[in-house]
């Protein structure tokens, strides 16, 4: 069974920083990614790490301020935002996808399976 248990959101004024953390227990497919719904809005992918390569992928929205990384030892996903926005004000979920990473622009990336609960971020202006 896979867990995985976000942690890291809090509030910061615009252009500020935070890192969230995705650690997973259990068996985790090669791609994990990080997703963020606002309220009213659909839920969009942000960023994805193929974790075998290393390779990644990130919406064009947060491309060049996010960065999404791994410590395979410690079995986590971070993902480090700088120069925050309050249109990034969202849950932020981690989810595993074992059909592959999705790299297609949109933000609609299917077949991820696994969950975590989310973590809040609100960035003030």
């Amino acid at each position: 069974q896979v867990q995985l248990v976000e942690s890291g959101g809090g509030s910061v004024q615009a252009g500020g920083s935070l890192r969230l953390s995705c650690a997973a227990s259990g068996y985790t497919y090669n791609c994990m990614g990080w997703f963020r719904q606002a309220p009213g809005k659909e839920r969009e992918g942000v960023a994805n790490i193929y974790t075998v390569s290393g390779s990644t992928y990130y919406a064009d929205s947060v491309k060049g301020r996010f960065t999404i990384s791994q410590d395979s030892a410690k079995n986590t996903v971070y993902l480090q935002m700088n120069s925050l926005k309050p249109e990034d004000t969202a849950m932020y979920y981690c989810a595993t996808n074992p059909y592959g990473c999705p790299r297609v622009p949109g933000g609609n990336w299917p077949g991820f399976v696994y969950w975590g609960q989310g973590t809040q971020v609100t960035v003030s202006s």
